[in-house]
Formats: C-alpha cells, sequence, structure tokens
C-alpha cells in the first residue's frame, strides 16, 4: 500500500524563481540566490532553492512579454523523452550531467534543491514518437491528445484510459522522478495537476497521474516534497491530496494585489482543518521585494508593507508553506526584518490547531495554540487583520478565544514587535489600533 514519504513534516520555506525571473531564470542567478538566502536567511528555516518552469527550453522568453510561452518550442530532451536543462542557460549541465552539479553546489551551502514540471510527457516527444524508457511504447502511445493544459501547450497528459498506456505512463513518471534522485532533487513542483482548469466539469480530471508520480517518487529511493498546481485546490478532494502529496496550491496564481489577499482568509477559512501532518495547503509564493523582471518590467512589489505584515502573519498562523518569489539579492532591510522574525516563523513551523475564529468586511481574527497538553496549559497566538480601507480599532474579548480561562492572568506578547505589553486577566479585552490593511499577532501564556 501507497504511504505517502515523510519529506515536509513542516511547512516548506524558500525560493522560487518565477515571480522575478519568469521563464528566462539562468544558472548564474539561482546560485547567487542561493549565496544569499545561504548567508542571511538559512538560519531562519528557509531551506528550499526552487528553478520553476520551462528550465528545460533554450528559446524561454523569445516572445515575452506579448506571448509568455513559446508557442511549439522544442524542449532539450534525452532519447526517452525526459526534459534536461538548457545548457545555454545552465551550463554545467553539459555532457549529459543535467542538474546534479547545480544540486550539489546548492547541498554544499547546506540548502535543498527543487524544480518545476508540467503533469504528462512533451507533446514534441509524442509527436516524433520518442522512447519511453522500460517499455517497448513511444511517447505518442501513452501521450493523451485530449488531456492538455489551458495556458501552456508544452505536454499532452499521460492516457491512463487504457491498460498498456497506464503502465507506459507509469513507466515514463518512474524514468523521469529516478533521474531527479540521480540528481540530486529535494523538491518538485508539478503543475497543470491540482486543478486542471482546462476541463471545468472535471477539475481533478489528473487525479491518477498525481498517484503514479507519488509512487514514482517512492520508488525513486529519495525523498521529495511533492508539490501541486495550480488552484484554487477541490476541497471535496484534500483527501486525495493529503494522501499522495505534501502541498497544494488552494489559489491560482497569488500576485501583489490587496483583493486578492482579502480573497485568501476565506480560502483558508475553507482549508483550516486539512493542515499538518506532512500536508500543507498552500497560499502561493510570497510577492515582496521586487518582481517581474522576467516579465517585461521589473517593479517593486504593490504590497504596501501593512499589507506585507498582513501577508506574512496570515500564511504564518495558517501555516502554508512559506515560498519567496523575488530576486532575494534585492531585497531591502525592511523586507529582511520581515522575514527573519524568529517569533513569527516559529508559529508557522511549532504551532497547531489554527482556524479562523471571526470575519467581516471590516476585520478578521485567527487563533491557534502552541506546543504542549491543553490541560497543563498552552500559549495560544491570536492574529488581528484590519480588513478595511482606513486606521481602525480592532477588539477581541479573550474569553472568545478556545482554551482561556477567565480566572487567570495571561503575559502578552507582541511577536512583530519582539516585546512583552501589559499582562491582561482572562475576562479582560485585548484591542489594538491597526493601519490600513494591516495586522497584529500576539502570543497569550
Amino acid at each position: 500500500m501507497y504511504s505517502k514519504n515523510n519529506a515536509a513534516l513542516y511547512p516548506p520555506m524558500g525560493w522560487n524563481s518565477y515571480d522575478y525571473y519568469n521563464t528566462m531564470v539562468t544558472e548564474e542567478e539561482v546560485k547567487a540566490n542561493a549565496d544569499f538566502m545561504a548567508k542571511n536567511l538559512k538560519d531562519f528555516g528557509w531551506e528550499y532553492v526552487v528553478v520553476d518552469i520551462q528550465w528545460s527550453d533554450p528559446n524561454a522568453g523569445a516572445t515575452c512579454p506579448e506571448i509568455q510561452y513559446v508557442p511549439f518550442t522544442h524542449f532539450c530532451l534525452d532519447e526517452y523523452s525526459r526534459q534536461i536543462p538548457a545548457e545555454n542557460r545552465f551550463p554545467s549541465s553539459a555532457n549529459g550531467k543535467g542538474f546534479k552539479p547545480l544540486a550539489d553546489y546548492i547541498h554544499s551551502l547546506g540548502l535543498k534543491f527543487g524544480i518545476h514540471i508540467m503533469r504528462g510527457i512533451p507533446r514534441y516527444a509524442a509527436h516524433t514518437h520518442m522512447k519511453v524508457l522500460g517499455t517497448n511504447l513511444t511517447a505518442d502511445k501513452i501521450a493523451n491528445p485530449f488531456s492538455v493544459s489551458k495556458w501552456n501547450g508544452d505536454m499532452y497528459g499521460i492516457d491512463v484510459s487504457r491498460k498498456g498506456s497506464l503502465e507506459g505512463g507509469r513507466a515514463y513518471y518512474d524514468s523521469i522522478f529516478k533521474f531527479y534522485a540521480d540528481w540530486g532533487v529535494d523538491f518538485v513542483k508539478v503543475d497543470d495537476i491540482c486543478n486542471t482548469n482546462m476541463y471545468p466539469q472535471n477539475p481533478y480530471s489528473a487525479e491518477k497521474e498525481i498517484e503514479l508520480i507519488a509512487e514514482a517518487i517512492e520508488k525513486s529511493g529519495r525523498p521529495m516534497v511533492l508539490s501541486l498546481s495550480p488552484g484554487p485546490a477541490v476541497i471535496e478532494k484534500a483527501w486525495h491530496m493529503e494522501k499522495y502529496a505534501n502541498m497544494w496550491r488552494i489559489t491560482d496564481d497569488f500576485w501583489d494585489k490587496w483583493e486578492l489577499l482579502k480573497v485568501m482568509f476565506e480560502r483558508c477559512e475553507v482549508w483550516q482543518r486539512h493542515v499538518g501532518n506532512g500536508s500543507w495547503p498552500d497560499c502561493d509564493m510570497i510577492p515582496l521585494g521586487k518582481l517581474s523582471k522576467g516579465f517585461g518590467k521589473e517593479r517593486k512589489t504593490n504590497f504596501t508593507p501593512a499589507e506585507e505584515k498582513t501577508m506574512l502573519t496570515l500564511w504564518s498562523i495558517f501555516r502554508s508553506p512559506l515560498i519567496l518569489g523575488t530576486d532575494l539579492t534585492q531585497l531591502d532591510e525592511e523586507s529582511l526584518s520581515l522575514i527573519t522574525n524568529q517569533e513569527v516563523l516559529s508559529l508557522n513551523r511549532q504551532s497547531h490547531g489554527a482556524f479562523q475564529l471571526m470575519r467581516n468586511e471590516d476585520q478578521c481574527i485567527w487563533q491557534s495554540f502552541g506546543q504542549g497538553c491543553p490541560a497543563k496549559g498552552q500559549d495560544i497566538f491570536v492574529a488581528l487583520f484590519n480588513l478595511s480601507d482606513g486606521d481602525r480599532e480592532v477588539s477581541l474579548p479573550l474569553q472568545s478565544l478556545k482554551g482561556i480561562s477567565p480566572s487567570k492572568t495571561y503575559s502578552v506578547r507582541d511577536l512583530w514587535q519582539r516585546k512583552d505589553l501589559f499582562p491582561l486577566q482572562g475576562d479582560a479585552e485585548l484591542s489594538i489600533n491597526i493601519s490600513a490593511h494591516g495586522a497584529a499577532l500576539f502570543r497569550l501564556s
């Protein structure tokens, strides 16, 4: 019986190339971000360095910004239909070395290495009848020409409707994940699989491919985080994702817009009961700092400092994976201070039982718990959010919190300010003025 690997006992923390570099990141740029992470972020738990989409395309970005993905592009492939890194972008991959030299470099920094793939098999491999390792089949015999992505034309899904093609698809996935294990890959983001939005009547149409991928990881002998994209994930299939994946997107691509951030409160509420035990509903990448160079024009995030704090507060108390989408080397001191606040980050790693206590148009309150036995007392974490467009007072009667004793006096710690506040009786009220779209985060002990 399949047993999910234990590669993600805690929500993964790291960096992904997409939000800044789009499809065009190079080996030199990946190393520069890895060097920065090792020097400035590793001690705070940030560890994954992930190369996003189209790393096997030597012409990636040739049609940007008008067309994001080069139509009918020709990937770099080996003889068995497997993508290999484009040597003009990743020169250390030459002579069949693949991503192993880059993975070795990142591992030497004490970090972990990840890649992005689209589900299925390259269309080029199917059209040219390339081999599939371990079978007598060619790529066209296992590809389903009616299973395609709505937004990217690179791949065909695997045909799981016939036994022969299903077994060929299993052999194909086994072969690529053995490839990745040999390279030293620690994290794989698989796209067009969590929500196959080309087919709104069946958004989880790639269910069987998820199983094949998870089983291929297990057979590879190397633990790898399995991350599913894009969202929104299908809540009715939560049981399936919890069984086979480590993280899955609960939203479509998340960018630096307040309206997208505000909607995340509802999405997190939907998924709050499915967090933990190696399963992590994913709020998507964190778009702070510099963004979008690969999309035609570098820019600073549109989020205000208050909104950045709200984003990181929600992601942390909900326990989403924390994946930075920016050029790390250009982070300013203000952004760096947000993502190196150990008291906030420890909430993401060590708390449990987070739930939304209340939400209306003006404010939202989340609660979670620290380590320890509730009967013997445990820390209570409270996040207060101002969802309105102006500064306002957000108040909370402590007795509305789960686990509060009215007769007990609680010490109050402001986790963002990193300072102790005045003690409060359990029957008192916690009240604070919060900037528009801002947040406050407290520990009650």
